[in-house]
């Protein structure tokens, strides 16, 4: 495979490990292919840690990413958005308690039907987006901490996104109202300003929080698309209790022609969010994240004031506007993908990949075979091609971080241990450890 030749163009203060192999030992069948293997030889007597600590000496401790850039430690801000999840729970609870003395039995039907909406659209953004796993290339689930603060996005929609909304839209609605003398402005102004700040602030501060939850633009999307969610079935539940009497027809607008609506609107905040983790400044979500919000307010308030009253409007374009979406995010998938394949590149170049092994890691055929070709080996083979699968996509990810992000702190290290874990990994399932 040729590859053109491309310089290494890290962050300042970023140095590769100097334990890279200088000439090629032994060769192994290509998995699922009738090529060659090159396996690389491991400089072990390399003092790893001396290798690759900067200048100076001494090894710098790492840098903890996940700080709110105002210097509030992530504990504090966590306890902080988890607190204020808490309270406005308790207090969509009370409001909810409010409705079942109101609505009497149809509380709970409404709770029913609003979970059809919703299971379809948390299903469609894993199909779609592959929450993480996809744009990772690794075949498993999110972990412990992903799926937490999945939940807390969730949590965020349904509580403080919901009150504050309720709360202000029923506010605002009334002074605009009095001074337009039009109880409908109120939906194409207030709502869309309110419901999509409250719900962006939700993806930003878990941004801010949790910094390695969001790498990239897929990223900002799947937490836009919980937090969405989470509004959206509280808002569902709401509506079917009001409107009763009409619920088949206001399930079938919500609940089956839109349920991807909220999902839409947010994730234009979700891209923004995603794209500023890729600047070089730490502070660009300062000004990206206005940006993606002003892009998600405009979509609500054209839906509120054009395509949702207009069925007609709706047919024509609502369908082609869900998949041009569906189209985006699997654009920004490819993507993701390409620009890891070129981190991986950059690694062969320095003598860490075979052209082989490139094609295995980066194709989906190529990632195929290379499982079906040591799982025939047997278990502890396919173990370790799973681990190598998993060390060069992180590793892909650690070169991205060099060169477009204002990560800095720690790289070098994490780069020798990931270096390490891919060759022993190599020489696991070649058999030649």
């Amino acid at each position: 495979m040729s590859m053109p030749p491309s310089p290494w163009a890290p962050r300042p203060g970023y140095r590769r490990s100097s334990a890279l192999p200088q000439t090629s030992a032994s060769s192994g069948s290509l998995p699922g292919a009738g090529q060659r293997y090159q396996v690389h030889r491991e400089s072990h007597d390399v003092d790893r840690s001396r290798s690759s600590a900067p200048e100076g000496g001494r090894q710098q401790p790492k840098q903890v990413a996940s700080l709110i850039p105002s210097g509030i430690p992530a504990k504090v801000g966590a306890l902080v958005m988890l607190t204020a999840i808490v309270l406005f729970s308790l207090c969509t609870l009370y409001f909810f308690f409010g409705l079942r003395r109101d609505f009497g039995p149809v509380v709970l039907p409404s709770f029913q039907l609003a979970l059809i909406p919703l299971g379809g659209v948390l299903v469609a953004t894993m199909l779609l987006a592959g929450v993480f796993w996809y744009v990772r290339w690794e075949p498993r689930p999110p972990g412990l901490f992903t799926t937490v603060t999945l939940v807390v996005a969730f949590l965020w929609g349904t509580s403080v996104s919901t009150l504050c909304s309720l709360v202000v839209n029923g506010w605002v609605a009334r002074v605009i109202t009095e001074a337009m003398g039009d109880p409908g402005a109120a939906g194409v102004i207030s709502a869309p300003l309110v419901e999509e700040l409250t719900k962006g602030l939700g993806v930003l501060f878990v941004f801010l929080i949790w910094r390695r939850t969001i790498n990239g633009t897929i990223d900002g999307v799947v937490y836009a698309a919980f937090t969405a969610a989470g509004f959206a079935f509280v808002e569902n539940i709401l509506y079917f209790v009001q409107g009763w009497d009409y619920v088949g027809r206001i399930f079938v607008m919500r609940g089956l022609l839109s349920p991807f609506a909220h999902l839409t609107f947010t994730a234009c905040t979700g891209v923004a969010i995603g794209l500023s983790s890729r600047r070089r400044s730490q502070y660009a979500w300062a000004w990206m994240a206005p940006v993606g919000l002003v892009g998600a307010i405009l979509l609500h308030a054209t839906w509120n004031g054009f395509v949702a009253t207009n069925f007609g409007v709706y047919l024509l374009l609502q369908f082609p506007f869900y998949a041009l979406c569906a189209g985006l995010v699997s654009w920004l998938r490819w993507s993701e993908r390409r620009s890891m394949r070129r981190g991986i590149e950059d690694y062969a170049r320095a003598g860490w990949f075979s052209p082989a092994e490139v094609r295995m890691l980066t194709t989906g055929a190529g990632r195929r075979s290379g499982r079906q070709w040591a799982a025939a080996r047997g278990p502890q083979a396919s173990a370790a091609m799973n681990t190598f699968h998993k060390g060069a996509a992180e590793l892909a990810q650690l070169r991205q971080q060099a060169v477009d992000s204002h990560v800095q702190g720690g790289l070098s290290v994490k780069e020798s241990e990931l270096l390490d874990r891919i060759s022993s990994a190599r020489r696991a399932f070649l058999g030649t450890g």
